[in-house]
C-alpha cells in the first residue's frame, strides 16, 4: 500500500513538474507592451490646427476598401482617456505610439508650431507616467506633410534636414520624459509600397530609381536625428534611440538549389538589408545587391548604377547610429527561382527576380499578403543576431489579422507562438528587449481599410463613439502581462476587463 502511494505521488509530483517547467518566464528587465500609429487611430484629421499629410491627401481622392478613410478612424484624439484605461487594464509596461509630423507642424516646417498638437502629445504621455506606463514614441510613421511630398517627399536630399528639424521640436517638447525613440517605422514601406506598387502615399511611380533614391535618403535622415539627439540630448535624459524595419523571413523555397540560396540573399538584401547594413554593417548598402543593380542597369543602357552609392562621409555619417534595433515581424516568403513572374523592368522586383512563395497549408489571417509561416519569428531573430552580433532587438510589432469578433483564438495562438519563439530566442543569446503587440486596438489598416482587425480590443466604427471591447487575446495577455510568463493552458474566466492595483 506504501510503494502504491508512493508511486502516485511521485508521478504527481512529475506532472506538476513537468506543467512549471511549461511555463516560460520572461526577464525581469523584459519590455511587455502594445503598439498603434497616429493615423491608424487618431481621427481629427483636420481639427485644432493640424495640417494635411500624405494620408489625408490621398484616401479623399481615393479612399481604400469599404470607402474607407482616417478621418475618424478610432477617435483617439478624443478618447484619450479611454485609451489610457485600456492599458492600465492590460497592465503593459510600455505603449508604443506615433506622433503626426503635420499635428504638430502644420507646414511641415518649424516656422509654425502648433500648440494643439503639442498640448495633445503631452497629455498622453502625462497621463501615461501617471500609471508608470512608459511611453515608447515613433516620430515618424508614414505621415508626412503633404506640403512636404509636394516638393519631393523622401527623393528630395533635403527631406533629411526637414526631419531633424521636425525631430527637433519633437525632442524639445517631449525628450524629458520619453526613454525609447523610434525615427522611423519600416522604411521598406515607405520607399517599395508609396513610391513603387502605388499601395501607400505618396503613390509617386519611378520605379527602379526612386524607391533607392528614397533608401539612401531615409537612411541619412535617420542618422542625422541619431546625431541630433546624441550631440543635444542625450547627456540630459539618456534614452535608447533606434529605427524600426519591417522584416519578413525569407528562405530558399529549395535549400539544395544554388538559384534559390542566392536570390534568398538577394531577397534578404533588397528589402532588410538595404537599410540595415547602412546603419548597423559597414556604412553602405549590401554587396551582392549593388553588383546585380549595377549589372541590371548596364545591360539596361543606364551609364551608371540605379542604386546610389554612399560616399565616404555619408557612410561615417550613417554607420552605427543606434542604440537598438526595432523589428515589425509577421510572417515570411519562400523564395524560388523557377516560375518568376513578368516584373516591371526597371524595378526592385526585376532586379532581384524571385518568385515568392506561401505556402497552402500556412494558416490565413483576414489580411490577403498574411499567411502563418511556422517559426519565422526565432528564424530571423537567430539570423539577425549572427548578422548583426551584439545589437539589442525589440520586437516593435507582432500581431494577427482576424475578421471582427472578440473570440480570437487564432490570435491568442499566434501571439503566444510568437512570444515562445522570442523566450527560445532569448535562450540562446539574442538580445532582445522587449515585445509590442500590434495593435492595441483595431484601426485604420492603410489599404485594407477597417476590413484587417489587428487588435486586442474590438472598436465599433459604426458607433460616434468608437466603442472599444476587449477581445479574449486582451485576457490572455493580461495574464502575460501580470504573471510576466507565458502559460499555453490559461483560459480566461472573466469577460470583464478590470483595471489591477497598481495600474
Amino acid at each position: 500500500m506504501k510503494s502504491v502511494l508512493l508511486i502516485c505521488v511521485t508521478y504527481l509530483a512529475c506532472c506538476l513538474a513537468s506543467k512549471d517547467e511549461s511555463i516560460k518566464k520572461f526577464p525581469d528587465d523584459f519590455l511587455l507592451g502594445v503598439a498603434s500609429s497616429s493615423y491608424q487611430i487618431e481621427g481629427a484629421w483636420d481639427e485644432d490646427g493640424k495640417g494635411v499629410s500624405i494620408w489625408d491627401h490621398t484616401v479623399h481622392k481615393a479612399p481604400m476598401i469599404g470607402n474607407a478613410t482616417g478621418d475618424v478612424a478610432s477617435d483617439s484624439y478624443h478618447n484619450l482617456d479611454r485609451d489610457i484605461e485600456m492599458l492600465r487594464e492590460l497592465g503593459v509596461d510600455t505603449y508604443r505610439f506615433s506622433i503626426s509630423w503635420s499635428r504638430i507642424l502644420p507646414t511641415g516646417f518649424p516656422d509654425h508650431i502648433n500648440q494643439a498638437g503639442i498640448d495633445y502629445y503631452n497629455r498622453l504621455i502625462n497621463e501615461m507616467l501617471k500609471y508608470n506606463i512608459e511611453p515608447s514614441v515613433t516620430i515618424y510613421h508614414w505621415e508626412l506633410p503633404q506640403a512636404l511630398q509636394d516638393l519631393g517627399g523622401w527623393t528630395n536630399p533635403l527631406v533629411g534636414q526637414w526631419f531633424e528639424d521636425y525631430a527637433r521640436v519633437v525632442f524639445d517638447n517631449f525628450a524629458d520624459r520619453v526613454k525609447l525613440w523610434i525615427t522611423i517605422n519600416e522604411p521598406k514601406e515607405i520607399c517599395m509600397q508609396a513610391y513603387v506598387h502605388v499601395v501607400n502615399e505618396p503613390s509617386s511611380y519611378g520605379s527602379g530609381i526612386t524607391e533607392y533614391l528614397c533608401a539612401k535618403n531615409l537612411v541619412v535622415a535617420h542618422a542625422k536625428v541619431y546625431h541630433l539627439y546624441d550631440k543635444e540630448y542625450r547627456h540630459k535624459y539618456g534614452a535608447k534611440v533606434g529605427i524600426t524595419f519591417s522584416t519578413g523571413w525569407y528562405e530558399p523555397a529549395n535549400p539544395n538549389s544554388e538559384a534559390d540560396q542566392y536570390l534568398n540573399t538577394l531577397q534578404h538584401q533588397s528589402l532588410i538589408g538595404i537599410f540595415m547594413n547602412p546603419i548597423f554593417g559597414d556604412g553602405g548598402f549590401p554587396k551582392e545587391l549593388s553588383e546585380q543593380v549595377a549589372e541590371k542597369s548596364a545591360a539596361q543602357g543606364y551609364p551608371r548604377s540605379r542604386l546610389p552609392e554612399f560616399t565616404d562621409e555619408e557612410k561615417a555619417l550613417v554607420r552605427g547610429t543606434y542604440d537598438f534595433m526595432g523589428i515589425n515581424h509577421y510572417t515570411g516568403l519562400l523564395v524560388s527561382a523557377e516560375n518568376v513572374p513578368q516584373y516591371p523592368s526597371p524595378s526592385l522586383s526585376d532586379d532581384v527576380g524571385a518568385n515568392l512563395i506561401q505556402l497552402d497549408w500556412w494558416k490565413p489571417g483576414s489580411a490577403p499578403w498574411f499567411r502563418w509561416m511556422p517559426n519565422s519569428l526565432y528564424k530571423l531573430l537567430k539570423h539577425l543576431h549572427n548578422a548583426y552580433p551584439g545589437v539589442e532587438i525589440y520586437i516593435t510589432e507582432n500581431g494577427w489579422a482576424s475578421d471582427q469578433g472578440t473570440e480570437d483564438d487564432d490570435r491568442v495562438n499566434y501571439i503566444r507562438s510568437a512570444l515562445d519563439q522570442a523566450l527560445e530566442a532569448v535562450e540562446q543569446g539574442v538580445k532582445l528587449r522587449g515585445y509590442f503587440v500590434w495593435s492595441l486596438m483595431d484601426s485604420f489598416e492603410w489599404g485594407g481599410g477597417y476590413s484587417e482587425r489587428f487588435g486586442l480590443y474590438d472598436v465599433d466604427f459604426e458607433s460616434p463613439k468608437r466603442t472599444r471591447t476587449p477581445k479574449k487575446s486582451a485576457f490572455v495577455y493580461k495574464q502575460i502581462l501580470k504573471t510576466r510568463s507565458l502559460d499555453h493552458h490559461y483560459e480566461p474566466e472573466s469577460s470583464v476587463m478590470k483595471i489591477d492595483e497598481g495600474h
